[in-house]
């Protein structure tokens, strides 16, 4: 029997993911699964429900949302990364083959050192680096010019560098491959292969194009206040710590417009920047990658009780609209 297509779903409900290591990672509304490829060769899954600040009100209310957004992409990916590790190096499994539980005060200690990278690499670093230019008396324009830009060179030499590791690449392709198959979903295509294999491996929802909003937004906001005030070196620092929240709200509600206006030729064009960049952090995957895209966006879908999935000849029921939040990250 012939493949059916999915009827299409309701446009304020979103699915988003990540590439972890062997796998992919699918987030809902209110579930989340992780598809990995074991080194036997099959694929394990892990499907839960989400809750708490994950799926609570915060989420809806505008400017806010993009923390908790920025903050849950960060806390599901290691969540999910710590996973698929396991599973693809065979480390720490139960009676069951589930790997054992994460510590919890391993997992904030994780997030905490992560947040102190990200705020020292791309954050002070380039203050430090640009306010050299005091010594040569730079005009204050100058020098908070050349710290957006030092954050930007920073931001894409580093995604630059890390994907020339064979091990990173080969995530970039589950990156790509998680793309694919959630454009699949949401042309009502039935998810398989070669029904997948034509969509582009760039999404406007994808993660890496809201940390590049992020960059562009802090630039124009540090630019504003630095010119506005001139406190010295040490608030400059803190203003971009405590300013961070703003930046993450404004940036991720720039990222909606794109994802809900994306035919539209001037916000198109405003996000062909995010698009370029996915051309690092995305590569072409092979079939078998798409495979487990493919079972962790079904792991998701029948978590959340929504039937047969899309090459199935059943209904495929529509996901109610209580369920719909502020879209996730890809």
């Amino acid at each position: 029997m012939a493949a059916a297509n999915p009827p299409a779903p309701p446009a304020n409900v979103y699915f988003g993911g990540q590439a972890v290591i062997e796998g992919v990672m699918i987030r809902g509304p209110e579930h989340m699964a992780v598809a990995v490829r074991h080194p036997k060769g099959h694929i394990v899954t892990h499907s839960e429900k989400l809750g708490g600040i994950y799926t609570g009100r915060s989420r809806r209310i505008p400017l806010m949302r993009g923390v908790v957004v920025l903050w849950e992409t960060m806390a599901l990916g290691m969540r999910a990364l710590n996973y698929s590790s396991r599973i693809a190096f065979e480390e720490d499994t139960d009676e069951n083959g589930e790997p054992a539980e994460f510590p919890e005060k391993v997992f904030f200690g994780t997030m905490a050192l992560a947040l102190v990278f990200v705020v020292g690499i791309f954050f002070a670093g380039p203050i430090l680096l640009a306010n050299l230019l005091a010594m040569v008396d730079a005009h204050r324009i100058v020098i908070v010019a050349v710290e957006g830009v030092v954050r930007l060179v920073l931001f894409v030499g580093y995604i630059w560098l890390i994907g020339l590791v064979p091990d990173i690449r080969r995530v970039f392709q589950y990156h790509g491959a998680e793309h694919m198959t959630i454009h699949a979903y949401e042309a009502r295509k039935p998810l398989i292969v070669s029904e997948i294999r034509p969509f582009p491996k760039e999404h406007t929802r994808c993660g890496t194009s809201f940390l590049l909003v992020v960059v562009f937004v802090a630039l124009i906001t540090f630019f504003i206040f630095d010119l506005l005030v001139d406190k010295g070196l040490i608030v400059r620092t803190a203003s971009r710590i405590v300013f961070m929240p703003i930046v993450a709200g404004i940036s991720y509600e720039i990222l909606r417009i794109g994802a809900r206006f994306g035919g539209n030729w001037f916000v198109h064009a405003m996000f062909v920047p995010n698009i370029a960049l996915q051309a690092l952090t995305t590569k072409v995957p092979d079939d078998g990658q798409i495979e487990v895209a493919i079972a962790s966006f079904k792991a998701t879908l029948e978590a959340a009780g929504l039937g047969p999935t899309p090459e199935g000849d059943g209904e495929h029921h529509e996901i109610a609209g209580a369920l719909a939040a502020s879209p996730p990250l890809d």
